[in-house]
């Protein structure tokens, strides 16, 4: 269970449940350890990511562009439930697309560098990404993601960031830095989740979108205005995907009233089916006792939609052999 856990970056989650329901006393010794060890690193990530929004704000003070925050670091700052045993391997933020290049040379002064080197990648990024190559910060080692949009501009689910920002939410007690509006913030999770291809995280990714799903459907109008801004952002076919696992993994679903709107949001029963089998494959944990005979081919199967679905046929079939090619080249080095 904390392999698996650790394989899902659900281990702080885990412990917090453990804390909770006052069951740490009965692990045993070595287990109750790593348990333990877990609910530090929650601690200490949470100050982190607060400290790191906070100089991420300072950098970007001069720039005229919204800061918003997103997936983990807008969850922690804005105190919502995903926030509660999350862990992180980086900051998300988006700006808007005009600003980019001010943002990224004011995040370089303040100390961060890109860290791709490979001229190919730099460039799939900055033509062909939502998003510019992941910086790293010379001294404390953190790093960050500066996004313009939530999909890719070559993807056919492309969104237009603009139109996200004109209905962002400001933070309390945090002046600057916003988050995507609430509906907007689930359709996002559940774009990053079922178009990105990997699935390491896939449990945890799905587990945060039923708190944000649980946390938000208290206010009356949420269910039905979620519904209409997928329609109105093209992203049905993810919140189609989002809601049939949320419902089989954890009994989240929408109204009875509504449930014909959601099965209408995909209407290939074909591509429905089959996703819905890869998808169950897929979000286990990646770990070997999880692994069955199709988790592979599975997994491979998603990460070839993924890029299919993020780019045109002349771009991903190139780019593919190029990352293929590149990895073998890669296990050859000794």
């Amino acid at each position: 269970m904390l392999s698996q856990a650790r394989q899902s970056s659900l281990q702080g989650r885990l412990a917090l449940l453990f804390a909770d329901r006052g069951w740490m006393d009965e692990v045993p010794e070595g287990a109750r350890h790593h348990l333990e060890g877990a609910l530090c690193v929650v601690k200490r990530q949470r100050h982190d990511v607060t400290w790191e929004a906070d100089c991420i704000r300072r950098a970007l003070q001069t720039i005229d562009t919204p800061i918003v925050m997103l997936k983990g670091a807008a969850y922690v700052l804005a105190d919502l439930p995903p926030a509660r045993g999350r862990i992180f391997s980086d900051v998300d933020i988006m700006v808007e697309r005009k600003a980019l290049s001010n943002v990224e040379n004011a995040l370089f002064a303040a100390g961060w560098l890109c860290e791709e080197r490979d001229a190919y990648n730099i460039r799939y990024y900055r033509e062909w990404m939502h998003e510019l190559p992941p910086m790293r910060h010379v001294q404390r080692g953190t790093a960050i993601d500066v996004h313009h949009t939530i999909t890719p501009p070559t993807s056919r689910f492309k969104v237009d960031g603009d139109a996200l920002l004109k209905r962002i939410q400001p933070i309390p007690g945090q002046p600057g830095l916003y988050t995507l509006h609430p509906v907007d913030m689930v359709l996002h999770s559940a774009a990053h989740l079922f178009l990105e291809g990997e699935f390491a995280r896939g449990l945890r990714d799905l587990l945060d979108l039923n708190d944000l799903i649980g946390h938000f459907s208290k206010r009356p109008d949420f269910w039905e205005e979620l519904l209409d801004r997928a329609e109105q952002l093209g992203l049905q076919i993810p919140l189609s995907h989002a809601l049939h696992h949320l419902q089989r993994l954890f009994s989240t679903a929408a109204p009875q009233h509504l449930l014909a709107r959601v099965k209408s949001l995909d209407r290939s029963v074909l591509s429905r089916r089959v996703m819905s089998a890869l998808l169950a494959v897929a979000l286990r944990p990646d770990h070997a006792h999880c692994d069955g005979p199709l988790t592979g081919t599975s997994r491979w199967l998603l990460y070839v939609r993924s890029h299919h679905l993020r780019m045109p046929a002349h771009l991903v079939i190139p780019h593919l052999v190029r990352k293929a090619l590149m990895r073998v080249q890669t296990k050859e080095v000794p």
